[in-house]
């Protein structure tokens, strides 16, 4: 119970963040003037950052099992809308002449494939398969780091990576949940990434 207790409060704290989040980022996006593109990737990374961590609140603070399985499912589905999320402003905008719009739709396209598996197939996909695809979807990113290179401010560029290396620290304690306290140190990582990356995509992308 107590750490139930903990981990709604961490992904708490980080649905408030998102909330205030997304509301900034609407702000930039108009004052900069960027247009529909920077509005559009503002909104969508915004309420993913949201929909994530209030969906992990809400399965960590109910208790009825029956419930519990069902939110357990849309926190899960919801990791995988966080992911695409993420990659969104950095498709539309800084990607926008190099790839972006291909590795958007593959974003997605696996993103709606594993929240499709993880509502078929429920508590029978094994924990670390999970775990693999969130990593494996995260640094897909990868093909177009060269891009990324020369087209991102280098602050940007060490605020993205930072970010994603606290998300890749948390995998293992993601996939070790079953021992006690660890699943609230994965929250932390994520929190931690989420932080670094929403500064990247505030400062100095949208």
């Amino acid at each position: 119970m107590g750490e139930e207790i903990m981990n709604s409060v961490t992904h708490g704290v980080g649905c408030l963040l998102g909330i205030a989040g997304l509301v900034l980022l609407i702000v930039f996006a108009a004052l900069r003037g960027g247009g529909p593109a920077h509005m559009a990737a503002a909104i969508v990374y915004g309420v993913s950052i949201i929909l994530e961590y209030l969906a992990s609140t809400l399965y960590h603070a109910i208790q009825p099992a029956r419930a519990k399985r069902v939110f357990r499912i849309i926190d899960h589905s919801c990791i995988y809308l966080l992911i695409a999320g993420s990659y969104t402003p950095f498709c539309l905008i800084t990607l926008a002449n190099d790839g972006g719009p291909a590795l958007f739709f593959a974003v997605w396209a696996i993103a709606i494939v594993g929240i499709a598996l993880e509502c078929f197939l429920r508590e029978r996909q094994p924990h670390w398969v999970s775990g693999l695809v969130y990593l494996l979807m995260g640094w897909l990113v990868v093909f177009k780091l060269p891009e990324l290179v020369s087209l991102l401010n280098p602050v940007a560029l060490a605020l993205l990576a930072v970010g994603g290396v606290c998300y890749t620290v948390g995998v293992p304690f993601y996939i070790a949940k079953n021992v006690r306290y660890l699943h609230s140190v994965f929250h932390l990582w994520v929190l931690a990434g989420s932080i670094f990356q929403f500064m990247a995509v505030i400062l100095l992308v949208i």
